[in-house]
């Protein structure tokens, strides 16, 4: 059967690729190995198999249902059921108005979800993965939803595999399938036919979606997507999965959760004390048990935690425009608290864009101009064109870089090796169809070399290998000079390893090349007997490559400086070459250490951890190096953030505070396990992310400084009132008003403020330091103020001007006032609004959000419908520049920090207890 569009997926399912040759796949499935589908191919097979997504239970974001939720707070059904209650006793103008403030919390708790989500959808979308496949003969980088059955999958190391697929070619190819299996061990891939009755789990000539590439590389074509793969099938049984909560969102929910305790026990006390005051009527008693429930809505801050949601995801977001996709939320909390960047030297901290500038061939040093087109004319002696020729050819076959006309795909080291090539007119296309790859084994790390077996031309097999200068040298029994093979001693090694450190110390990147005639050559020799290959092979020669630094890592580190960050490079790289290019970033100071990877592994963990906190460079290192490196800072206290890009670089990513991937040259497998990914590699755009995480973190402060500021005080007022059994000073809807005014926009707006100044100036935080460090005074002075100024306007108006309505109106308006005031001075922790000059309008949300709410609720009183509506009387001009100069209070408050001294507040023991019990 060869694939057709009438062939259905049950069709599809029922035929045993992993038991049918590579022939027969192929003709089934009706795809050509070496040009994979036509794109119109591709998009009809997409139209008719569905799109290679795996759903797991109903996660799919309902508008309705997010507004449906808004009415399942318990306060917020009260209070219908008091509208509907006002409405029954004929108070039509009460019902209608509290029942426009629910509609309009409800609208305004919807939209600050809806937000958020939309924000958390674009991040997964920027974070999908991709699979390289060939379309129309060339290669692609496709989004995998977009792989369809029939793709031809192209597979190295550290990609996650995006569809079940049969192998067509593989090389020493393994592949991490715990996530389907369950198996540890990663398990070694062939092309062979396996049989029929063979488990998934052995199925050796399969792939499945979801699994990893650890090793090798290797070209599948695609049998089964989506719900219809191995793990599609899993999922289809699978409940929803509920998304964890931040740390930070934990925390606010169990202080909301404490905090909404004793909110709601003093509502009920003072519900009792106005039963007393103000009878047991039917009309009394609606009228308490709405002003009850209007203040448990007011001071109750059950906002809080999705506020903060909305903060880090908006955050997020922006932070995705700056080319730093953040994976997680919680990461965003961690930014602002990063104390040690442990930074990789290639791509990250330099350009990545390598260029071979100095060659070493039969003892010679050959400096490589980029000027110059072409070395034939350059270079005169035969004997040394043949040797570079030597020297070339090895770079150009010992390298995975594909050609797409003429642009060339792959590692930046290999691309330079196959550039260089070209001025001795040796083409990579060409040269692949001559000397033809019978095997690899490729580069790891751990093993710093890489090995592939060519059948040349005539006929005789060879092996090539390229890697660290040091590494290759030591597999080398010969030399290769001036044309002839001559057995390499212990001197000419220590001569060669010393021109490896000149050229490093140059700042340069370099690999040595190496050959070996291959006599006794089995294709079916396993990867332990491959790997014996790997000795007594002839020295060629080397290829030093430039890589400059960024000119922004340069500006980068010294921000980091100035914001209390300590750099770290970590590099595979040698010695030399790290320190001459961590000196020209300024990582490298006087009397800085650097170690390499071999003394790392002289020292125990409690010998690194007393000198890792004096060590700048590490050369020479492994992803296990990394990982020891991050646990030792760890525990000497420090926040860590970590780059990598490597399938083992996963551990040291994970078990970092802030693991950080790159998302050009990054692996699938990095990407998984990072927090965060750079899309475009560079190191200053993580430095802007941890000053974007310091300005996240501090809008998040402001938001609830101010929200806790001015959520007590009728609490207070009506509390106080009660007690001197006074009439009611505020009413429920007027309550609800202020909690809809300052709590909206203005309030939220806050996640938008620009950064203070002193935000690079700052030393990182402390990560175990409470949120509401530093701020308690300051919401307590506002608190008893603005609790001061109602309750001072209430006795004003009731007592001296004989009105209980313009008290009423007075109270409640000051009160409105003070909040949309005051909120002005949460937005510094080093300033007041009268300090900030032109920054205080920068945030054009809150400034238009915060005037409309004060025009609104200086008008209530003098426009017909709603002064009725809001129980308000006009003011005469002398009561309105009353009320607003006391309301005004609010512009004059400052951090009591700055007016008291930071630690020396009187109030600190009295409040200490409650503090704790709140907030800790």
């Amino acid at each position: 059967m060869v694939i057709n569009m009438s062939d259905s997926l049950q069709q599809l399912q029922r035929e045993p690729f992993h038991a049918l040759t590579i022939e027969e796949t192929i003709r089934k499935l009706g795809t050509d190995p070496g040009y994979g589908l036509k794109a119109e191919e591709a998009v009809n097979r997409i139209k008719k198999y569905g799109l290679n997504t795996i759903s797991v239970g109903e996660v799919k974001f309902k508008a309705l249902k997010l507004f449906l939720n808004q009415f399942r707070d318990v306060f917020v059904l009260m209070l219908v059921a008091a509208a509907v209650i006002s409405f029954l006793l004929g108070e039509a103008v009460d019902a209608v108005t509290i029942s426009s403030i629910v509609a309009l919390v409800a609208v305004m708790g919807f939209v600050q979800g809806y937000r958020a989500e939309k924000a958390l959808e674009a991040l997964k979308i920027l974070t999908a993965p991709v699979a390289r496949v060939l379309r129309n003969g060339h290669v692609s980088n496709v989004s995998a939803d977009q792989v369809t059955i029939g793709d031809v999958i192209l597979l190295e190391e550290g990609d996650r595999i995006p569809a079940d697929a049969r192998l067509i070619e593989c090389y020493s190819l393994r592949t991490d399938e715990a996530s389907l299996t369950g198996e540890s061990v990663p398990v070694e891939k062939t092309r062979e036919p396996v049989k029929l009755e063979t488990p998934v789990a052995d199925r050796k000539n399969m792939v499945f979606t979801g699994t990893y590439v650890v090793r090798g590389r290797g070209k599948a074509v695609v049998t089964a997507v989506g719900m219809n793969t191995e793990l599609g099938k899993i999922a289809g049984v699978m409940g929803k999965i509920k998304e964890e909560k931040t740390p930070l969102q934990k925390k606010l929910d169990n202080f909301a959760s404490k905090l909404g305790k004793v909110i709601i026990g003093l509502c009920i006390i003072i519900f009792v004390f106005g039963l007393i005051d103000y009878g047991f009527s039917f009309k009394a008693v609606l009228n308490v048990f709405m002003a009850a429930v209007a203040l448990a809505i007011s001071a109750v801050p059950e906002a809080l935690p999705a506020v903060v949601t909305i903060t880090l995801a908006l955050g997020a977001k922006e932070l995705a425009k700056k080319n730093a996709v953040i994976r997680r939320l919680a990461s965003a909390e961690t930014l602002g608290s990063v104390t040690y960047v442990c930074a990789d030297k290639t791509g990250t901290l330099t350009r990545g864009e390598m260029a071979v500038r100095k060659i070493y061939v039969n003892k010679k040093l050959l400096s490589l101009e980029k000027k110059e087109s072409s070395l034939i004319e350059v270079v005169g002696d035969r004997r040394e064109l043949e040797a570079l020729k030597n020297l070339f050819l090895i770079g150009v076959l010992c390298s995975n870089v594909l050609t797409d006309g003429e642009i060339l795909k792959g590692d930046p080291t290999e691309i330079a090796l196959v550039e260089a090539a070209k001025k001795l007119k040796i083409s990579k296309k060409e040269i692949d169809r001559e000397y033809v790859r019978l095997s690899e084994i490729p580069f790891s790390s751990e093993r710093k070399r890489m090995t592939t077996i060519h059948k040349e031309p005539e006929g005789r097999i060879v092996a090539y290998m390229k890697g660290a200068p040091e590494v290759v040298i030591e597999k080398c029994k010969y030399i290769l000079t001036e044309g002839e093979v001559k057995e390499l001693n212990k001197e000419e090694k220590k001569n060669l390893l010393q021109v490896n450190e000149n050229l490093a110390s140059e700042g340069l990147r370099v690999l040595a090349m190496a050959y070996k005639p291959l006599l006794n050559w089995k294709p079916s020799l396993k990867n332990e007997d491959m790997e014996k290959i790997e000795e007594g092979f002839v020295f060629v020669g080397m290829q030093g490559m430039l890589d400059p630094p960024r000119k922004e890592a340069v500006e980068a580190v010294k921000t980091c400086k100035r914001a209390g960050i300590k750099n770290v490079m970590v590099t595979g790289d040698h010695k030399l070459t790290a320190v001459a290019i961590a000196k020209e970033l300024g990582i490298l100071n006087q009397g800085d250490k650097v170690m390499t990877g071999k003394e790392l592994d002289s020292l125990s963990d409690e010998e690194l951890e007393k000198i890792v906190e004096e060590v700048k460079v590490y050369a020479r290192v492994s992803p296990f190096h990394k990982l020891r490196i991050v646990e030792a800072l760890k525990r000497k206290g420090h926040v860590v953030a970590v780059t990598g890009d490597g399938v083992n670089d996963a551990p040291a990513l994970k078990r970092a505070d802030i693991g950080v991937s790159m998302g050009i040259k990054g692996t699938d497998v990095s990407k998984e396990a990072a927090d965060a990914v750079l899309l475009d590699d560079n190191y200053a755009t993580l430095i802007t992310a941890l000053m974007w995480g310091r300005r996240i973190y501090d809008n998040i402060r402001k938001y609830i400084r101010f929200l806790i500021s001015c959520n007590f005080d009728e609490l207070l007022v009506i509390g106080l009132a009660s007690l001197a059994k006074w009439p009611l000073p505020m009413l429920p809807v007027q309550i609800l008003w202020i909690n809809l005014v300052t709590d909206g926009p203005p309030a939220v707006s806050l996640a938008f403020d620009p950064p203070e100044k002193d935000v690079i100036e700052r030393p990182p935080r402390n990560p175990e330091e409470s949120i509401f460090h530093g701020m308690f005074l300051f919401m307590f002075i506002s608190f008893i103020s603005q609790s001061f100024g109602s309750l001072m306007l209430f006795m004003y108006g009731y007592f001296v001007l004989k009105s209980y309505e313009t008290a009423v109106t007075m109270t409640f308006i000051q009160a409105a006032l003070f909040e949309l005031f005051v909120v002005w001075n949460c937005r510094s922790e080093s300033c007041s609004v009268w300090r900030m000059g032109k920054k205080a309008f920068e945030n054009k949300f809150f400034v238009v959000g915060t005037f409309a709410s004060i025009a609104l609720t200086i008008a209530l009183p003098y426009i017909p419908i709603l002064n009725s509506a809001f129980h308000c009387v006009k003011l005469t001009f002398t009561q309105f520049l009353i009320t607003i100069a006391t309301a005004s209070t609010g512009l004059f408050l400052v951090l009591p920090e700055l007016w008291i001294g930071k630690g020396s507040s009187r109030f600190s023991g009295y409040l200490q207890k409650l503090k704790n019990y709140l907030f800790l």
